[in-house]
């Protein structure tokens, strides 16, 4: 790419252990799949609360959040989505390589997307599933989405017309259907205090 030959990598003063360090942390990336509805924001919302109240520094992107600004130009097509996607994965990196603990919430429906976040972090890479059956994901239709979807008002719509790509082998897997959201907190801690993240 031509535009690239004239950008040059500047390395910085502190490094990202100096900001481990000052910050009294390791930055690990909590990559949040699921359908619309699921709980994915739910939960992630109660672990930001949770991980601050033990004195730890996360940032959350949230996916309609993250549409009302960085990406407020782009639709849902599949193209669209990888791009958004692709602009999440290399947000994530950077406050990551900042030494801050990255939520990530976003449906990622294709595979693909999820292992090239996955490639671009590395070991601290942990996708967390947020199962639940579409049935109970558009009885609970926060959003009036699947509604919008079911009357042609939305198109590509995820579980509608356009597929999910289900994780084969997530670090976590939370079925949200029956369970609590206190519960998946607590399991994803549990994961992490294990795992001497945190």
């Amino acid at each position: 790419m031509k535009m690239m030959e004239n950008v040059v990598w500047h390395k910085q003063k502190v490094s990202k252990k100096d900001k481990e360090n000052l910050l009294k942390q390791n930055p690990f990336v909590l990559w949040f799949t699921g359908l619309s509805g699921s709980g994915k924001s739910t939960i992630a919302m109660e672990l930001e609360k949770h991980l601050w109240e033990k004195g730890k520094y996360a940032i959350l992107l949230d996916g309609d959040n993250v549409r009302h600004g960085l990406c407020s130009d782009l639709g849902f097509s599949v193209a669209d989505r990888q791009e958004n996607l692709r602009r999440i994965r290399e947000t994530a990196k950077l406050f990551y390589d900042n030494a801050a603990i990255t939520i990530v919430s976003f449906i990622s429906p294709f595979k693909q997307d999820r292992d090239l976040a996955r490639d671009l972090i590395g070991k601290d890479f942990i996708e967390i599933y947020i199962s639940c059956n579409i049935q109970t994901c558009e009885a609970r239709d926060p959003k009036g989405l699947y509604k919008k979807a079911r009357n042609g008002e939305i198109k590509d719509f995820t579980g509608i017309d356009q597929g999910y790509e289900e994780p084969k082998a997530p670090e976590i897997s939370i079925n949200s259907g029956s369970t609590p959201v206190e519960a998946a907190v607590g399991k994803i801690i549990n994961y992490l205090e294990t795992k001497k993240y945190i």
